[in-house]
This record gives structure tokens, C-alpha cells and sequence, in this order.
């Protein structure tokens, strides 16, 4: 009888147990997703773009802090795509990636089944292709993570919300684009910025309420300066970071950057300009939407509101008064501060030189005298099946030296809990955007001229915003920190895309010798295998 008594304790406590564990895992998203052509028309001209279930943009995909997605790709297109997912971190996932290191390109008429999590996130991010220049005609999207209703947020909940795709436009289509780059030519000028698609745009808004806007520059190569005529504009949160709120006339966002506003409508009941213009570009492109107060009968008029008459230090400046909200909560329930990245011993300093080489009379972009190319392997199905001479570890030297560039598949080997220190060192006359996939970094420093140990005495090493996406000024350095915690093949690449697509990007291998779940996924049953590894079983 107590034999008895027992077991139907145990059973009942197993039972018990199993329901809870069912009923604490986090949510399923599930989508169906169809990449096709359409011939569109976003700057009056006639051109081929890339729309996702019959939108351009594509879908907006708005998640919660911990959903996990399924999302099936069809690809109707003439050529292999991807997407890749930008700035979520794919936590021990670089299998989810979706770009060429780590993934095969899904081929015509076929599909990929991405599966994620937007493990301990929350923020604006956005979603693009990462094969050839598919980015160039469409095919992105934004990618909105919500905080869980248990985990607090520093700001009373909007109105509404809004995300504005904004970047530079060109009326060539993408393959024309392609065959320049591959012909060993540089692009020019892009021809218009464009809003969600559309080179205009109506945001409407009842008098006296508040609203929140996602900015994302989803331009293949222009810096922009966003504003919104009559109105002030609160930052709350820039990739995932809420800052500490402060009120900007008008905000510049390179290539790559997202980032979200508050705009209370307590103007006068009217229509108002929306704008964003190139900067640091001659000439200057411009693109103006709508601010629609509800009760307005008057339409928008005046002068479009200027860009700050400040350049590059002005933006600077502008960049250096961000500052991570250290008493809010995040994705989870912790302050947002509590990782004192500060006081954290550096292992490692990289310095990283972009530059603009011409390589056998063809236009190259390179990362310390190597130019990146793509191998037909992907290099995570190499380093699974051990198939040699796919990446080449010796090349990317730090710190950079002078002489010639070459070509090479560039792999940078770091170690799984390693605390880096990377400079971004950028001797050229342009503006560059970096990102890196994977992770978020510390932002800690800019500066002009070249970057020298010295330089580390003005670094911000106490609530520097972490983001996945930054500037750096010409004949300027950038300083971030980074926490290697996520083990995993992670690209680092150029945000501006033709410097992307010729080489200036290389991958780093974040590698632990133990083989765990804990640590790192495995290879997903669905993975696409080709190059070397076309036949054989994960």
C-alpha cells in the first residue's frame, strides 16, 4: 500500500512537472514566407523588385522577448537567396545566420526552413538579403521584438507605432548593379532615398498622444539625417539598448542602425513634414513623408525642415550623448547595467583597417589588406565535416601592415569567453558602417586621426550603449568592446553593401574545444549541404 502511495506521489509530481515545463516554453511563431519579382516603380521608373508574400517591403514581423520562430522560405526568384536576420544575436545558433559562411543559399524553386529565438531581446531591428545584391531590389523588412508584460519598460506605452524603412534607392536593378561591381567598378551616386518603399508616406496621429518610430537605414551605402518638422523627437532605444531620453531636433543614422523615437503630436492641428537627407554627399537627396494630425483640414506646407549645418563633427558629437539607461530593465529582469563591461580585463586588442584597393585592374574593398571571397562551401559546414582548405586562418594580421592586397576566404580565430578590444581604423575619406553578427558590442570611444593606446584614457567604460551596427568617421577610429559569449562562425562585415559584396568583410570563428548543447546547437536536420559538403549527412 505505501508502495503504492508512493508511486502515484511520484507520477503525480512527474505530472505536474511535465505541465510546467510544456506550459513555461516560450511561445511559437509560425510564418510561410514567398519570395518572388514584380515589376514596381519606387522612383518612376520601371524596375524589377524583390517583394515577400506580394509586399515591398516585406512583412513586418513583430515578436516578443523569447519567441521562438519557425518561418518556412519559399524562393520563387531566378537565382539562390537569403535572408539574413540583422542584429539578432541567434544564440548558439550561427546555423540560423542566412549569409554565405554559415548557410547554403536556398536555390530557385525551393525552401529553407529558418528556425530562431530571440533569446533575452528586445528592440528594432530589420531583415534583409544577404546573397549578391538582392538588397538592392527589396526583399527587407523590419523586425520588431516587444518586451515580455512581466518586464517593465522606462516609457508609458504609445499610441501607436510605426517602423519607416528609410535608405538610398537605385534605378538600375540589382543584376545591372552586380554586373558593374563584378566588371571591377565602383557604383555611383544612388538616384533617391525612398520611405517604406514609396518616395513619400503618410504616419497619422491624434492630437495630444504619442508615438513611437523605428528608424531603420536599410541604404546600400548613404548616411541619413532624420526629422520631423515642428517636433521633437525623444531617443528611448537604439538596437536593443534603452538610453538615457533625451530630446534631438534631428538624428543621423548610417547604414545598418536602428533606431526608436517618441513623438508627442502637441502642435497646432496640421500636416507636417517627415524628412530624411543624405549626409556627408554631394548633392544632397531628400525624401519628405507626412506627419497627419487626425483632426488636421490643413495640408502640409513651409519650407522642408534643413539638415544641422554640422558635418562630420557634429555627428561625432551627436554620437558621443548617447548613453545606456543603466536603471532600466532589459529583456529580462535586470538592470541593463549589471554586466560592468568596464572593469573587465581586455584579452586581446584587434585593429581593424578598412581600404579601397584595385586588385588586376578590378575596384576591391579589404579588411587589413585582404580582400574576402566567398567559397562555394559555407565555412560552418566545413569546419563540421572537417573539409580542409575552405578558409585560410594566417592571413588577416593584426595590427594591419603595408603592401599589396590579396584575395583570400579570411577567418579571424578567437576563442569561446574571450573580452576583445576592436578598432576600427578608417584612413579612407568616406564614412564606413560596421557590423557584426551574432553579438551586440560596446560602443566605448570615437575619435579622429589614428588610434593609439592613449586613446583609451577617453573611453566610456561605464554605460557605453551596446548595439550591433557602427559609424566611423573618415580619417577616424572607432573603439568596441566585445564579449565573446556566443560560440559560432560570425561574419564582420562592411553595413555598406557593394564594399560588403567585394571583399571587405571577413568571419570570425568563435570556437570552445568542448562539444556541448550548452554551448553551441547542432547542425539543423534540414540544413541545406553544398560545395564540398553536397552529399554527405549531417
Amino acid at each position: 500500500m505505501r508502495m503504492t502511495t508512493l508511486v502515484q506521489l511520484i507520477c503525480s509530481i512527474l505530472a505536474l512537472w511535465s505541465t510546467y515545463v510544456v506550459n513555461a516554453e516560450d511561445d511559437y511563431k509560425y510564418y510561410t514566407w514567398t519570395v518572388t519579382y514584380e515589376t514596381s516603380s519606387p522612383l518612376g521608373v520601371s524596375q524589377k523588385v524583390i517583394l515577400i508574400n506580394g509586399q515591398f517591403p516585406g512583412p513586418r514581423l513583430d515578436l516578443v522577448t523569447n519567441n521562438n520562430v519557425i518561418l518556412n522560405l519559399i524562393n520563387k526568384l531566378d537565382e539562390p537567396f537569403l535572408l539574413t536576420w540583422n542584429g539578432i544575436k541567434q544564440r548558439k545558433n550561427s546555423w540560423q545566420d542566412g549569409v554565405l559562411g554559415t548557410n547554403c543559399p536556398i536555390p530557385p524553386n525551393s525552401n529553407y526552413t529558418y528556425k530562431f529565438q530571440t533569446k533575452d531581446q528586445i528592440g528594432s531591428y530589420t531583415y534583409f538579403p544577404s546573397t549578391g545584391m538582392h538588397k538592392a531590389a527589396g526583399g527587407f523588412g523590419a523586425l520588431n521584438v516587444y518586451a515580455r508584460s512581466v518586464i517593465p519598460v522606462p516609457y508609458a506605452k504609445p499610441a501607436g507605432d510605426f517602423s519607416l524603412l528609410v535608405g538610398d534607392w537605385y534605378v538600375a536593378g540589382h543584376k545591372a548593379l552586380q554586373r558593374t561591381l563584378d566588371s571591377g567598378k565602383s557604383l555611383r551616386s544612388p538616384d533617391g532615398l525612398l520611405i517604406n518603399g514609396q518616395a513619400q508616406g503618410t504616419f497619422s496621429g491624434d492630437q495630444g498622444k504619442t508615438y513611437m518610430f523605428r528608424i531603420s537605414n536599410m541604404g546600400l551605402s548613404t548616411s541619413i539625417n532624420f526629422r520631423i518638422q515642428g517636433h521633437q523627437m525623444k531617443l528611448v532605444e537604439v538596437e536593443g539598448s534603452h538610453v538615457l531620453q533625451a530630446m534631438y531636433d534631428s538624428l543621423d543614422i548610417h547604414v545598418g542602425q536602428s533606431v526608436s523615437i517618441l513623438v508627442t503630436l502637441n502642435q497646432p492641428s496640421k500636416d507636417y513634414y517627415i524628412v530624411a537627407s543624405t549626409r556627408f554627399t554631394k548633392p544632397v537627396l531628400t525624401v519628405t513623408g507626412v506627419l497627419h494630425y487626425s483632426n488636421s483640414h490643413t495640408p502640409v506646407s513651409g519650407p522642408v525642415p534643413p539638415a544641422p549645418s554640422g558635418q562630420m563633427h557634429w555627428s561625432m558629437q551627436q554620437a558621443r550623448t548617447y548613453r545606456w539607461n543603466l536603471t532600466s530593465n532589459a529583456a529580462r529582469p535586470n538592470p541593463q547595467g549589471s554586466f560592468h563591461y568596464g572593469k573587465i580585463a581586455v584579452s586581446r586588442t584587434i585593429v581593424l583597417a578598412n581600404s579601397a584597393p584595385v586588385i588586376s585592374g578590378k575596384q576591391r574593398y579589404a579588411v587589413n589588406r585582404v580582400s574576402y571571397v566567398n567559397d562555394e562551401t559555407p565555412l560552418k559546414l566545413a569546419d563540421y565535416f572537417n573539409i580542409p582548405g575552405v578558409y585560410d586562418t594566417n592571413v588577416l594580421q593584426s595590427p594591419p601592415s603595408d603592401g599589396p592586397t590579396y584575395l583570400a576566404t579570411s577567418v579571424l580565430l578567437s576563442s569561446h569567453h574571450e573580452f576583445l578590444e576592436i578598432i576600427f581604423q578608417n584612413d579612407e575619406k568616406t564614412t564606413q558602417s560596421w557590423h557584426l553578427d551574432g553579438y551586440d558590442f560596446w560602443v566605448v570611444g570615437f575619435g579622429s586621426k589614428k588610434w593609439t593606446p592613449n586613446n583609451r584614457k577617453a573611453y566610456n567604460l561605464v554605460d557605453a550603449l551596446t548595439r550591433h551596427t557602427t559609424q566611423v568617421y573618415p580619417n577616424s577610429w572607432t573603439a568596441i568592446l566585445v564579449s565573446l559569449d556566443n560560440q559560432g562562425m560570425w561574419n564582420v562585415r562592411s553595413a555598406m553593401w557593394a564594399r560588403q559584396y567585394l571583399g571587405q568583410q571577413f568571419y570570425l570563428r568563435v570556437f570552445d574545444p568542448v562539444k556541448h548543447l550548452a554551448i553551441e546547437y547542432d547542425i539543423p536536420t534540414n540544413a541545406l549541404l553544398c560545395g564540398k559538403a553536397a552529399g554527405r549527412h549531417p
